[in-house]
């Protein structure tokens, strides 16, 4: 039997920011117990990701693995580090809604340790966002521009309300503010409330595309909501969430079949026209500010981009 303690090739980085609000146990402890080898590092409030991650990797024995406790942004920017710095990528899911974790069968911090366990490690479709002539982002779930990025911005401002309180002020507030954004792509131009990219082809009824339905699928599947109803739609538009979107579907609250355009790419691109209303654009749920002068924005499929511990069959 080996005496390598389980986990030596891992760099633990915890995000302990993620899930407070809803009063999630401290889960560190589980994860030092199941890999005593492990470095755990928990992120202190002056720190970034990006920085600890570079600082492992330039030690005489860096890690191999890069396990991230956390929620959706933390895991989505972990994606792009384990990407960059070339390192397989364990989810150990502790947010709000994981979508990733959920996508990939790894609904508990539990479930990714028992992954780790099992050994089983696969390469999984990503994609990659860039605005004008910046560097790539790595993009696991979604990228988004309109009434959704206005929704988080919105919801951001009244954190002390919590998120659920916060979002229904900013849904309300959205349906009187809302703004359409003029978006151009292939020499046409259009009026949108939104416009939802996502990994994967995915349900065809969606519109808020936020989770993945496959892991290995390299399109992006575009929902482009014309801006031909009511700003109160706009914002039932951005429903995920399968049993919601049904009971808003029977009450006829969702905007007609009509109205949202659908595309399948490898490689989607759209303008917004310089004027048009927003300066933020939304992927895997992080807001990312652009300006209001107009901007190019790009979302290209990467077939197995990106290794990733995932249970067992």
């Amino acid at each position: 039997m080996s005496d390598t303690p389980i986990g030596r090739e891992v760099l633990v980085v915890a995000n302990s920011r993620s899930g407070v609000s809803v009063g999630r146990p401290d889960r560190v402890p589980d994860v030092r117990r199941r890999m005593p080898g492990a470095t755990v590092h928990e992120l202190a409030e002056n720190e970034t990701l990006d920085e600890v991650v570079a600082s492992a990797t330039s030690r005489e024995n860096p890690p191999e693995v890069l396990a991230i406790l956390g929620g959706d942004g933390s895991v989505s920017r972990a994606a792009h580090l384990a990407r960059r710095h070339d390192l397989t990528l364990l989810v150990l899911p502790n947010g709000t809604f994981n979508h990733f974790a959920r996508s990939a069968g790894i609904p508990d911090v539990d479930a990714g340790l028992d992954a780790y366990a099992a050994g089983r490690v696969r390469p999984v479709a990503v994609a990659e966002a860039t605005v004008d002539d910046g560097d790539p982002i790595t993009v696991l779930n979604a990228v988004s521009l309109g009434a959704y990025p206005e929704f988080l911005a919105e919801r951001e401002r009244r954190t002390s309300l919590g998120k659920w309180w916060g979002g229904a002020v900013a849904a309300w507030r959205e349906m009187h503010d809302a703004t359409a954004v003029d978006i151009a792509r292939g020499g046409k131009r259009a009026s949108v409330w939104s416009v939802f990219a996502g990994v994967g082809g995915n349900d065809p009824g969606r519109i808020a595309t936020m989770q993945r339905a496959t892991l290995d699928d390299a399109v992006i599947d575009v929902r482009v909501h014309h801006a031909r109803g009511t700003r109160a739609r706009a914002i039932v538009s951005l429903a995920f969430g399968e049993r919601t979107v049904r009971v808003l579907r029977a009450l006829r609250l969702m905007p007609p079949a009509s109205d949202i355009e659908r595309i399948l790419d490898k490689d989607f691109e759209i303008v917004v026209q310089p004027g048009s209303s927003p300066d933020i654009w939304v992927h895997d749920g992080e807001l990312e500010e652009v300006g209001r002068d107009g901007f190019r924005l790009r979302v290209r499929a990467v077939p197995e981009g990106l290794r990733v511990y995932l249970p067992a069959p």
